[in-house]
């Protein structure tokens, strides 16, 4: 006979479902075996199958993402920070140009990756009705508070003070400008009253992927990231900047993952994206440019490490092009090209020794190194 219970599990996607009491599996009936998923029926958002059954596999794409992110799995504690501590030490080991450019990092750093964590933990993945891709968000909250171990472990390792590092959000404009923008996007999917399923909701949770993939990890961590490794390339604060460089590696694949997410959404949900809704991100877009560019003025108001702020407006430009573009926006800045091409050699960076030449770039417990 057939006895049902009741889910207390109605976020998790079950509700009530058949429990075979003194039957074996053989003797299950024919209607029975209709309820099993059907790959043609998930979906990325508003799904009706069963969130818990993993397989059959419909996006192996976010899947072999997630196998990739596992195999190149790192902690902070493995990086080796003596350099960083005798140097910082040093009263002419760094200028003070320099050492505003790491304090100003780890002052954003150290609230972002946290925001990253609650939009997925409390936001998104409540939203995503693809268990596949779930799989993915759970390892990528994962990386984002090993990310602000990280940035944890920099700040106790230099003797910094504390409460400027971790307050700077509150008390450094530049900083807290770009939190600002980010945050009215955790709050409408944090929201327990927002739900999906009205063309209006959907777009508001597509909007939300759309900047965090594209314009958070996609665009406000790349001045910081530039910054840092450009230190470790003249062969100052190489843990830190090894550090930096495993966190780029982990950011790249977040942002190429949420790229495919809202390719998808769009695909199977095309009515979402209209004129009007392509108009809004541009602006969106634009100010993202505009925000980092003034955090890049604010950490650089000189020249250093040969770097300037006015050639980080260059280089947002054209990350933002490439950001658009591979969410089929147009081309919103014409012309722009990458001052810093050994960025590139950062990010496809494969099986090489890193830079600074402190340790093998490849810690993985499994697999080839994989930036994809």
């Amino acid at each position: 006979m057939l006895q049902f219970e009741d889910s207390a599990a109605a976020g998790a996607g079950l509700a009530k479902q058949p429990v075979m009491a003194d039957r074996a599996p053989s003797q299950a009936p024919a209607a029975e075996q209709l309820r099993r998923v059907n790959v043609a029926d998930k979906r990325i958002i508003n799904g009706q199958t069963d969130v818990n059954q993993l397989v059959p596999f419909k996006y192996k794409w976010a899947w072999d993402k997630y196998l990739s992110a596992c195999a190149n799995h790192w902690m902070p504690q493995e990086i080796q920070m003596s350099r960083d501590i005798e140097l910082w030490k040093n009263p002419n080991g760094l200028t003070e140009d320099e050492r505003r450019i790491v304090k100003r990092n780890l002052g954003f750093f150290v609230t972002a990756d946290s925001l990253a964590a609650n939009n997925i933990v409390l936001g998104t993945y409540r939203h995503i009705t693809a268990p596949e891709c779930r799989q993915y968000l759970l390892r990528q909250a994962f990386e984002e508070a090993i990310h602000t171990h990280a940035y944890q472990y920099i700040v106790e390792s230099l003797g910094l003070n504390e409460g400027e590092i971790f307050n700077a959000y509150h008390e450094v404009s530049s900083i807290r400008a770009k939190d600002e923008f980010l945050i009215p996007f955790i709050d409408v999917l944090t929201n327990p009253s927002f739900k999906t399923g009205t063309p209006e909701n959907d777009q508001k949770l597509l909007k939300s992927l759309i900047v965090f993939a594209c314009l958070m990890e996609g665009l406000f961590f790349y001045v910081g990231f530039a910054q840092i490794l450009a230190l470790g390339r003249q062969n100052k604060m190489t843990g830190a900047a090894e550090q930096y460089q495993y966190i780029l590696r982990d950011e790249s694949m977040h942002c190429n993952f949420g790229i495919d997410l809202i390719n998808t959404i769009k695909m199977e949900n095309p009515h979402l994206w209209t004129a009007e809704f392509r108009e809004e991100l541009k602006e969106l877009f634009h100010k993202g440019v505009e925000l980092e560019y003034k955090y890049a003025e604010d950490t650089m108001p000189r020249g250093v490490l040969g770097l300037n702020a006015a050639m980080f407006k260059e280089y947002l430009r054209f990350i933002a092009n490439r950001r658009a573009q591979q969410i089929g926006l147009d081309t919103l800045f014409e012309g722009a090209a990458n001052p810093f091409p050994w960025m590139a050699e950062m990010i496809d960076l494969k099986k090489e020794r890193n830079f600074f030449e402190t340790r093998v770039i490849e810690y993985q417990t499994g697999g080839a190194l994989s930036w994809d």
